[in-house]
């Protein structure tokens, strides 16, 4: 689950500039949406909005494992009979998933759906479920039974009841065609924010650059750090509202894919990278791979910075960001 952690600051001062800010909020892909734009007027505004709202649409019916007509539910409905042609976007962003799945060793996984969900994040978990259960919840996972033939765009999952799903990158994947979608349209600046995977370019109307907050997940109620976004994206996990505790160790709804067990030792990541896709899948990833791991992969990509919060409250951060206190 991405937690909503940003707190944005909007300023409208068509007095003093030819253009404004606009907002609207509205749900795309069962998640709030929040888009911004900056615009001449509210009719302008509106009308790119609504490009928006069609193209997080048309994605959603092309990667949506819920709809039973998209391309998506089919590969899974095949899995082990037969390889399924699909449009070449969605293979793409499959070969983009496997991609970040090697960069991570796995502990990011678009084949994570195939998991057996037996562990509950409700409160009605009262012990640890079996290793044997543990064990059978991920034997259907895994990139590398993921069958790509680029020649005639076909997706074939190799075992039968494996399942593929963007949870981990879809709304990332809309807020970066969504900006893009913008951008060609001669929209100067915005911001898409899809549940927490925000994306961002140009500038406010004041000349300022686009900030966000980033709250403390020791207590929601306050912020701890306020940064600037620079045409870029940023995307915060958390997970210290759907969490087990047993034995004094406390088990995240973040599940690695590789081994059924939750991460533990991190209650907070925000990524910020080039695309929210990107981001999105990191976040995730550095969760399951733990800090030093996790901190050490980041470190080693190109226009990607981290902050990470142990569950002792600790800030760590990558060498290249400078947070501004709030």
């Amino acid at each position: 689950m991405k937690n909503v952690l940003f707190i944005l600051t909007l300023f409208s001062v068509g007095i003093l500039f030819s253009q404004e800010t606009y907002k609207r909020t509205l749900k795309l892909m069962g998640s709030r949406f929040d888009i911004t734009v900056v615009a001449k007027d509210l009719v302008d505004a509106n009308k790119h909005i609504d490009l928006v709202i069609n193209e997080i649409s048309r994605i959603e019916q092309l990667i949506s494992s819920w709809d039973p007509n998209s391309q998506t539910s089919e590969i899974n409905r095949n899995a082990g009979i037969k390889p399924v042609k699909v449009d070449r976007e969605l293979f793409d962003l499959i070969q983009r998933g496997i991609g970040i799945s090697k960069l991570t060793d796995g502990a990011f996984d678009i084949s994570y759906a195939s998991m057996d969900k037996i562990w509950k994040f409700d409160g009605s978990m009262t012990e640890m479920p079996s290793v044997d259960s543990i064990n059978a919840s991920v034997s259907k996972v895994g990139y590398h039974k993921i069958i790509l033939d680029k020649e005639n765009n076909t997706v074939f999952l190799k075992l039968k009841g494996m399942k593929i799903g963007f949870g981990a990158i879809g709304k990332g994947y809309a807020a970066d065609k969504a900006k893009d979608l913008l951008i060609s349209k001669g929209v100067v600046a915005g911001i898409i924010n899809a549940s927490g995977d925000m994306n961002t370019w140009g500038k406010q109307p004041d000349g300022t650059e686009w900030k966000v907050a980033i709250t403390n997940p020791m207590d929601k109620n306050k912020v701890f750090a306020l940064l600037p976004i620079n045409n870029g994206a940023v995307v915060t996990s958390g997970n210290y509202e759907k969490y087990v505790t047993f034995k004094n160790v406390r088990y995240t709804h973040i599940i690695d894919p590789r081994t059924g067990y939750p991460a533990t030792g991190i209650i907070s990541v925000t990524i910020f990278a080039p695309k929210a896709e990107l981001a999105d899948a990191l976040a995730t990833s550095v969760f399951v791979m733990g800090i030093e791991v996790g901190l050490n992969r980041i470190e080693q990509l190109p226009q990607v910075e981290c902050i990470i919060i142990d569950d002792e409250g600790n800030i760590i951060t990558s060498k290249n960001i400078e947070i501004e206190r709030s």
